[in-house]
């Protein structure tokens, strides 16, 4: 057992250098991001328009690319347990299979975005001009997703924090330029698009990840298994991270939508905080379930439930300060901080749980996860039709799921905890 903790020391303390500086890197993002709101709440002055650019950008572009991002998840899955193993040759073998899975995989959900993107945009009442806008930059990101799928696998995360961070310069500096000359959803959504333009910078290692060999289909039983409870997780974390906008862009009223949207963006910037460590988290432990890099990985999964909460209290006491930056300070806005901010930390530690036992390949977890986020969505669409009824349920909907999967969680650790210390 000596010599397994010793030989895990290595990787463990490097988990924790990628995640901090994964993190530290990120953070800067978030608040350049943050910066990008401020200008579109200042920019975009016409009724409406903030909620319709926010609700196409985080929540209609993420659902047209549903299909790819689960095949990314799979993807990051297999190559990260090779890597972890140093199991190079097959390692090479499974790079190039995997590139054309994701390839063709792309393709395929690119097709599917065109068909129904538009029976999506007259269900949820988005306008023609910026359908069409969310769709080309939606196809863009499921390209730039298909570019950074690898890079993870390999735990390329310091790399991967400097495309976020050049992404973050593109979107404030050209959506400052454009929506100040045309000031509208569509050119606000267009900016998101062209911040996609930073995946470029991964010509820079095309060597890297130029590797010659016969290339290893990833397809067999267990891929498959792992690509259904990759599906869950994906659907689920949609679900109970951004579902809620396109709900309220059904039901609500233009003035209600901004108001709603604004107080929206600070909350869900709370898991968006904590989602570096989940990352590198989710890498790890597909890689190393056992020794001591199991305590490392609870470190991470127990620093990013403490990073939630004292956010959270952080984003309630601040919350006119936070409104007036991003040009949105409302009484509206200020009174759903509370309820908003409780929900997304269940929502981020209920992701943290997904991505363990996504991680950990505990299917029944995963499918739950799925389910239980499936369930969310449903109940918001069935009760969430003003912005009363659509807050006063979210906190309870999202901590009922989370004590439900937290306990089933918690029942798979002690089964798995005597094989965690062999």
């Amino acid at each position: 057992m000596s010599r397994e903790l010793k030989s895990d020391s290595g990787p463990a303390r490097k988990l924790l250098q990628s995640g901090i500086i994964f993190s530290a890197v990120s953070f800067l993002t978030g608040l350049g991001n943050l910066a990008f709101q401020g200008v579109m709440g200042r920019h975009l002055s016409g009724q409406g328009e903030y909620g319709d650019a926010n609700s196409a950008i985080g929540g209609f572009m993420p659902l047209l690319g549903l299909p790819p991002l689960i095949a990314t998840f799979a993807v990051t899955h297999y190559i990260a347990h090779f890597n972890a193993n140093d199991d190079r040759a097959r390692l090479q073998g499974l790079l190039l299979g995997c590139r054309k899975f994701l390839f063709w995989f792309t393709v395929a959900g690119s097709t599917l975005a065109v068909i129904v993107i538009k029976p999506l945009s007259d269900f949820f009442h988005y306008n023609e001009s910026l359908m069409l806008v969310t769709l080309g930059c939606a196809l863009l990101g499921l390209w730039g997703s298909f570019a950074t799928a690898l890079c993870q696998g390999l735990a390329w995360f310091k790399r991967l924090a400097l495309i976020g961070f050049l992404a973050m310069v593109l979107r404030v500096s050209f959506g400052w330029f454009i929506t100040l000359k045309w000031p509208s959803a569509e050119t606000a959504v267009l900016a998101s698009g062209f911040a996609l333009l930073a995946n470029l910078v991964l010509l820079f290692w095309r060597k890297d990840l130029s590797l010659h060999g016969a290339p290893v289909s990833p397809w067999n039983r267990e891929f498959v298994q792992y690509f259904v409870v990759s599906a869950a997780c994906v659907v689920g974390g949609y679900c109970f991270f951004q579902g809620d906008l396109l709900v309220a862009k059904k039901f609500f009223a233009k003035g209600e939508l901004d108001a709603y949207t604004a107080a929206g963006t600070l909350a869900r910037a709370l898991p968006l905080t904590v989602a570096p460590l989940l990352a590198v988290l989710f890498t790890s432990r597909s890689g190393r379930r056992a020794g001591g890099i199991v305590a490392e990985q609870l470190k991470l999964m127990g620093l990013s439930g403490l990073a939630l909460v004292f956010g959270a209290a952080c984003l309630f006491l601040l919350r006119a300060f936070c409104l007036n930056l991003l040009g949105r300070n409302t009484p509206e806005a200020a009174a759903m901080i509370c309820q908003y901010s409780i929900t997304m930390v269940f929502v981020g530690l209920l992701q943290a749980l997904a991505f363990w036992a996504l991680a950990s390949r505990w299917s029944k977890i995963s499918l739950l996860y799925g389910a239980l986020g499936l369930g969310y969505w449903l109940t918001l669409f069935a009760v969430g039709q003003t912005p009363a009824a659509l807050l006063q349920t979210m906190p309870v909907a999202a901590g009922t799921a989370f004590v439900v999967l937290f306990f089933v969680w918690l029942v798979t650790m002690r089964r798995h905890k005597p094989a965690a210390q062999s």
